[in-house]
């Protein structure tokens, strides 16, 4: 394929790279190839944080120790970074400069040239005000600078025999929030084990969003059309509305529309 060997020529012009890695579909992909390309020069970096998942830690580190490749946990605690909290409609870009600054850190501490990040070409569709910072701060997007979407990643990692080929698409726990509603850890965590709940019965794409109306918190479930057969099922649905309500949700609610990346950005989109 003809964007694999544009990637490949690509790092290997670089010499040295610090990939920062979440884990993921996209950034496992790059920072197999950059590994498979530069071996020791490549050094993958995460964050860790409460908006997190643990599970998503583990997987980092677990990927990494198989593949013997070096592996930096960097602390970044979005709930530090000033107006972080109050979620505005550049929460990513807050989040984003204070990691990539960290990465950077940490690449010079190596001696190491580069950083790179892991969109794709499917990201230049969407509400994307982390890769404001990414530009800021010279950070290379070498899956997007090949042409590399999100659909050609799977199939390429499938051939590669990555176990992340199939995996769901996450993003942070501070997306299911909508902009301009508090993000505190508590609510973070609520969240976190709401979708635990769900991923562990079998659901694939899960994003449970949360909303504030006066004293009472929503759960907006966000599964694929095709689950919604499974969510009703027996009484299955009772249980997810009742150990939701445990966690300490108000009330419990599945989206019709199904899952959809980045549906906390319709009404941005729509200004």
């Amino acid at each position: 394929m003809e964007q694999m060997e544009a990637l490949k020529q690509s790092i290997r012009e670089k010499g040295k790279m610090v990939v920062a890695f979440s884990g993921g579909v996209d950034s496992t992909f790059l920072l197999k190839v950059a590994h498979d390309v530069l071996g020791d020069g490549a050094v993958a970096v995460t964050a860790r944080s409460c908006s997190f998942p643990e599970r998503e830690l583990r997987e980092a580190k677990a990927f990494c120790e198989k593949e013997h490749i070096k592996h930096i946990v960097v602390e970044s605690e979005e709930l530090q970074i000033d107006g972080f909290s109050h979620n505005p409609t550049n929460r990513c870009y807050l989040c984003k400069k204070e990691l990539f600054t960290k990465i950077w850190d940490i690449a010079k501490e190596y001696d190491i040239p580069y950083v790179a990040e892991a969109s794709n070409l499917d990201d230049n569709g969407d509400y994307r005000p982390g890769l404001m910072a990414v530009a800021e701060l010279s950070v290379l997007s070498p899956l997007r600078e090949v042409g590399m979407n999100k659909s050609m990643i799977r199939e390429l990692s499938h051939g590669l025999g990555l176990p992340t080929w199939n995996k769901q698409s996450f993003a942070c726990l501070s997306s299911r929030f909508v902009y301009g509603e508090e993000i505190t850890e508590e609510r973070l965590g609520m969240v976190d084990r709401a979708e635990q709940l769900l991923l562990d019965a079998g659901f694939h794409q899960v994003r449970v969003r949360i909303h504030e109306s006066g004293t009472n918190t929503i759960a907006r479930i966000e599964i694929g059309t095709e689950d919604f057969a499974k969510m009703f099922a027996g009484d299955f649905y009772q249980e997810v509305n009742a150990k939701c309500k445990e966690i300490g949700f108000t009330y419990v609610t599945l989206d019709l529309g199904g899952y959809r990346m980045g549906s906390m950005n319709d009404g941005i989109r729509k200004a």
